[in-house]
């Protein structure tokens, strides 16, 4: 008899499943607290249920994890780990401890179908979505194992990023159930600013988003203006950076957050000239959009074709947009050692896209001149 995988569901969709059993809403929500607060599997463990209806979960559903193919721990306390999805596809999650903070970076499809030129996973391509209950499941699975691991009771993580594999909001339906499991008291009980959902720029999913479950927003920026951002980010020629810039301030009316973060990788001779800073500047400033800049080293990999930026550039791209008053961040590199770094995360993935071949036809990017807004010498 096939069953149902209970990390499929958030509250509303458990106590639905719940009421087909002939159950009322306050067993789903006990659960829920089961499944996610305590990480259990086992139903028997599930004391406080009706034998009756622990008699029905046995033969009707199951609570499963994804297998673990590899796990690697990085020097410096970044987790990786590579779950099996099926068919020949893998995907990835990093943990990320820093101070009285936990960073969970949870892949959303197996692949990617973007093709950003600086990410790894997008030269491998883009094979399918990933399911509900396969999003809740890497941060079910990392959360319990990493409470025995470290030997805690309490919380361990306390930060969600959709960040890893795949560009999350071309998942929309599978993806905002997990996010409200993330979000509910009776599961994980995370703040909607502790959550984050990194996206290229699907605008009328940023709207939806704003609508249905507004988040933290990080936005793929990567280029000051339309020409270059083609190049990199192909995302970019459907929504060019006018209507993604409208979207964003459109979506500030709901965030939890007063302000949009902009993602932007470092590429040497690529996007990190002055006059990009100050395009950036000119951009931010006629939109009048609330934002930061999270300034990105990029972690270079053979297929790319690209080199990092030098740090002295970058922290002079940093400076100038702090000078004008933004808030610049520049990331710092965590969990390079075992390729967990930002745009590195690469699984396994079965492409049916023909990516590969895309992507080395793409291997020059073309250098459009920009106009520096710098005062002119008299």
């Amino acid at each position: 008899m096939t069953t149902v995988n209970l990390l499929e569901f958030d509250l509303e969709g458990l106590a639905a499943f719940c009421e087909k059993l002939g159950e009322k809403r306050f067993r789903a929500t006990q659960l829920f607290r089961w499944i996610h607060q305590r990480g259990a599997s086992d139903f028997a463990q599930m004391t406080d249920l009706a034998k009756s209806l622990r008699e029905k979960l046995a033969t009707t559903a199951r609570v499963e994890a994804l297998p673990i193919l590899t796990q690697h721990e990085s020097k410096d306390g970044t987790i990786k780990w590579l779950f099996d999805v099926g068919d020949g596809n893998a995907v990835e999650a990093v943990f990320i401890p820093e101070g009285d903070r936990g960073t969970l970076c949870v892949s959303s499809q197996a692949g990617c179908a973007v093709g950003c030129r600086f990410c790894s996973t997008g030269h491998q391509g883009f094979s399918r979505n990933l399911r509900t209950g396969e999003i809740t499941a890497q941060l079910w699975f990392a959360e319990h194992f990493l409470r025995k691991h470290l030997k805690r009771d309490d919380r361990v993580i306390s930060n969600v990023v959709m960040m890893g594999m795949g560009e999350p909001l071309q998942n929309y339906t599978a993806l905002v159930p997990s996010l409200r499991t993330m979000l509910d008291d009776n599961a994980y009980g995370l703040s909607r600013r502790r959550v984050t959902v990194s996206t290229s720029g699907v605008v009328p999913m940023i709207d939806r988003l704003g609508a249905d479950c507004p988040v933290a927003l990080a936005v793929s920026l990567h280029a000051p203006n339309d020409a270059l951002r083609d190049d990199l980010v192909p995302l970019n020629r459907k929504y060019p950076i006018a209507e993604l810039l409208e979207a964003c301030e459109r979506y500030l009316a709901h965030a939890p957050r007063d302000f949009i973060t902009f993602e932007y990788c470092m590429l040497d001779g690529v996007n990190d000239q002055p006059e990009h800073a100050l395009q950036l500047l000119e951009l931010v400033r006629s939109t009048g959009i609330s934002c930061k800049f999270n300034l990105i080293p990029f972690n270079p990999f053979p297929a790319s074709g690209l080199l990092r930026s030098p740090q002295p550039r970058v922290l002079a791209f940093a400076k100038t947009l702090s000078d004008a008053g933004i808030v610049t961040t520049v990331r710092k590199t965590r969990g390079d050692d075992i390729d967990a770094a930002c745009g590195q995360l690469a699984g396994d993935v079965k492409d049916r896209t023909h990516a590969a071949e895309r992507m080395a036809q793409r291997r020059t990017v073309v250098l459009h001149p920009v106009r520096s807004t710098a005062p002119q010498e008299h």
